[in-house]
């Protein structure tokens, strides 16, 4: 006899599990399939793996920048074996913890690739076995894949993704880069620190082009500092493999040919959505991704859809923002997703964090703004610690002050974005974050004094009495 469910969730990654705990919590009988390790990308190879290892970045730089401080530790010396392992610990750990929260939410786990079929069935493939599963309402929460560009000579060369790159078994000599956006200038950061030549190829005119402008520009200049080469507006024309090394043809902006050597390529220029599971429906697609309404419901009623699957930020929290609201809807619970406030992170070394829109944004949206910036070099604790490079700028409506867009660049900003999105989340202004006592020394105060400079010249203005 077949089992049946009344949620079924194909995926096991923050969206899928996120959403399968939900859908327990509110009374349903739940099941997850997964067809390769609980927690997806994010836990096994994106997030967790590559935050493990710039931590160690940030140790090896940490011990260097020691010595000009009368700090003297020898000769430094790492072990890429001992780094994967503690990285595997980590993610073993945390796999650990999501089987448990699973079991205790007595959620029965599939093993193998989950299939949707005629009548909301399921089809479970697994070493050459198949079962099937009745799904009352079923939520499609199967992640991405890296995308791998149609570059001459591509095929016949060894290179590696973020999927694969952690599995390389020694520290290359030289790493060429595809794509300068956040995954490809996080790896950058890695291998810089572990002394490999790094090089960067972007197609587009700067670094991390989503983000600030400031933020992208600063970035290049202290990565630059690190020994790592950036070349924007430059495509990758053709590769090949030369005396075991890697050749890139590259085409910058005038038209110029460049030839890069190099041990290892990595290729980082975006992520695809894995639609495995939905191949034999028809369901209403946007572009590559699958259409979804605000309840995260796709074309066919009771069938959802969450996370890289149906675009958008592709990030591992918004996804389980949206498999929330997703487990909610197929609980019968009335929800929607509300991307009003999404923290943006990008963990090089120093880190950038955003939330809201920028200043350019700001203004194409015809909205009128103010713009207020606070360096680093200003802050206390920053000067303290020896990282003072970066700043703090909000974006503000110009009336009322109200924060709209706020992007941080430094050390430790990732923590730090939580306490701006809650003023943006709750339509918080300038004058209200002045006014808030931060404690001191701290390197959060560059986002309390980049508010008081704001009030300041809205006095100025006339707008503040």
């Amino acid at each position: 006899m077949m089992s049946a469910y009344e949620v079924v969730v194909i995926g096991g990654g923050p969206g899928g599990y996120v959403a399968a705990l939900h859908a327990a919590e509110l009374g349903k009988k739940v099941a997850i399939i997964e067809a390769d390790f609980l927690g997806g990308t994010c836990l096994n190879r994106g997030c967790i793996p590559s935050k493990t290892l710039l931590k160690h970045a940030e140790i090896i730089e940490s011990i260097e920048k020691a010595q000009s401080w009368g700090i003297e530790t020898g000769e430094l010396s790492f072990s890429l074996d001992k780094m994967k392992k503690r990285k595997d610990d980590v993610i073993h750990r945390l796999r650990q913890g999501i089987s448990y929260l699973l079991s205790q939410g007595k959620i029965d786990v599939y093993e193998g690739f989950g299939k949707v079929e005629e009548g909301k069935k399921i089809r479970i493939e697994s070493n050459g076995k198949e079962e099937r599963i009745q799904a009352e309402r079923i939520i499609i929460a199967t992640g991405s894949t890296p995308i791998i560009p149609p570059i001459e000579g591509l095929a016949s060369v060894d290179f590696d993704t973020s999927d694969t790159i952690f599995d390389i078994q020694d520290i290359p000599k030289s790493v060429v880069i595809i794509g300068g956006g956040v995954i490809g200038v996080e790896f950058a950061c890695i291998f810089a620190s572990l002394k490999a030549e790094v090089t960067v190829i972007e197609a587009a005119d700067r670094i991390i082009p989503s983000e600030d402008i400031d933020a992208s520009k600063m970035l290049n200049k202290l990565l630059k500092k690190k020994g790592i080469q950036f070349h924007t507006s430059t495509k990758v024309t053709k590769v090949q493999e030369r005396n075991m090394q890697k050749v890139v043809t590259c085409v910058d902006s005038k038209g110029k040919e460049h030839l890069f050597e190099t041990e290892t390529l990595i290729l980082s220029v975006g992520r695809k959505p894995n639609l495995s599971a939905v191949q034999n429906t028809n369901l209403a697609m946007e572009g590559p991704f699958i259409k979804v309404n605000e309840k995260m419901e796709t074309s066919i009623p009771e069938i959802y859809a969450v996370g890289d699957v149906v675009g958008g930020y592709q990030l591992a929290h918004v996804a389980s923002a949206e498999g929330i609201v997703a487990a909610k809807n197929a609980s019968g619970i009335y929800d929607e997703i509300d991307y009003k406030v999404v923290p943006r992170c990008i963990y090089t070394l120093p880190e950038v964090a955003s939330v809201g829109i920028t200043e350019a944004e700001a203004k194409k949206q015809g909205m009128s703004v103010r713009v207020e910036r606070f360096d680093h070099t200003g802050n206390g604790k920053a000067l303290a610690s020896g990282e003072s490079e970066g700043f703090v700028k909000i974006v503000y409506e110009e009336k009322y002050g109200e924060i709209i867009g706020v992007t941080m660049i430094g050390s430790h900003v990732t923590e730090m974005i939580s306490e701006a999105s809650a003023f943006v989340y709750l339509e918080g202004t300038v004058e209200e974050v002045s006014k808030m006592i931060h404690p001191h020394p701290t390197v959060s105060e560059s986002f309390y004094e980049a508010a008081i400079n704001s009030v300041n010249a809205m006095r100025k203005k006339g707008v503040l009495v």
